[in-house]
């Protein structure tokens, strides 16, 4: 199961997500979104555990708890389509 954190601390690191993360279980990866440019965190991480219970857990003991300073947003990920569909405007520019 995929894992959305949202909230994070500019100083949290992998290995920060990864020990609280790993008191519910076992975790395959852990991924914070970086600015391309200047390497920068974005905010946000995805945190990938193998199973939907340990993941389930993890959601629910982790959202809303601290973490340097930042309460954490954590929930299950959505994948990108559902994020993109019914996003863009068909006709909607304007004509000169």
């Amino acid at each position: 199961m995929n894992i959305y954190v949202g909230n994070l601390a500019h100083d949290v690191r992998e290995d920060d997500l990864r020990q609280s993360f790993e008191a519910f279980g076992q975790i395959e990866s852990v991924s914070i979104v970086k600015d391309k440019y200047s390497g920068e965190s974005r905010g946000f991480a995805f945190i990938e555990m193998p199973s939907k219970n340990e993941a389930q857990s993890a959601i629910d003991g982790l959202n809303g708890k601290e973490l340097k300073g930042q309460n954490l947003n954590v929930n299950e990920a959505r994948p990108r389509s559902d994020k993109n569909r019914g996003g863009g405007r068909s006709g909607g520019g304007r004509r000169f």
